[in-house]
């Protein structure tokens, strides 16, 4: 049986945090994990901003309601989920990601939770240390076959673990740092390179 674990932001939906720059006008928002590797330092960069700019999870929240799946993601998922088991592996919050769940057909996602003080993100709550690499591992420890793909540097570990690792649309950075995976810039090429590593793995 094969497992095909997707990152979120940036594969089926907008990066949250681009968007909230977009909509606050606050530029160093729009940094990602694929300006800055380390989480732990770039989450604290967000927050320390959030605090400055008096942005609370409400704010957020208003953001993400008006976003939706990126153009083709909702049936490119539904195509994978008619084949495969799909579990999507984010480094996002239940908090952020839910309405976005609504709008993908609430596939199953893990994730992370925030800190909440009185609306206010204090901190966030990591499900584990690298935790979509852990969980190719557990899948791999339940006799699971795994082909995943992301599209930036904290996908790579997850990618790397797998059985078969897709970049999709990555940044070049990226790219040129991990030339051992294949690249994909769209969903056409993202379902011929799944069905290509499930012919390998059968």
């Amino acid at each position: 049986m094969l497992i095909a674990c997707l990152d979120l932001e940036g594969v089926l939906v907008p990066e949250i945090w681009i968007n909230v720059a977009e909509r606050t006008g606050i530029g160093e928002l729009r940094l990602t994990t694929r300006d800055i590797a380390d989480y732990d330092e770039l989450m604290a960069y967000r927050i320390a901003l959030l605090e400055k700019h008096h942005i609370n999870l409400e704010d957020i929240q208003k953001v993400i309601a008006s976003m939706g799946p990126l153009p083709g993601a909702r049936d490119f998922l539904e195509w994978l989920r008619g084949r495969y088991q799909v579990i999507i592996l984010s480094d996002t919050f239940y908090d952020f990601a839910m309405p976005l769940m609504a709008q993908l057909g609430h596939p199953t996602l893990f994730c992370h939770n925030l800190d909440i003080s009185n609306g206010w993100i204090s901190g966030y709550a990591l499900r584990q240390d690298n935790s979509k690499r852990e969980a190719v591992r557990g899948f791999h420890r339940l006799n699971f076959k795994v082909i995943a793909a992301g599209d930036s540097y904290n996908d790579t570990a997850m990618l790397g673990e797998a059985d078969a690792g897709i970049l999709f649309n990555p940044p070049d950075n990226v790219v040129a740092e991990f030339p051992q995976f294949p690249v994909v810039r769209d969903y056409d090429q993202l379902r011929a390179a799944f069905e290509e590593a499930t012919a390998r793995l059968s």
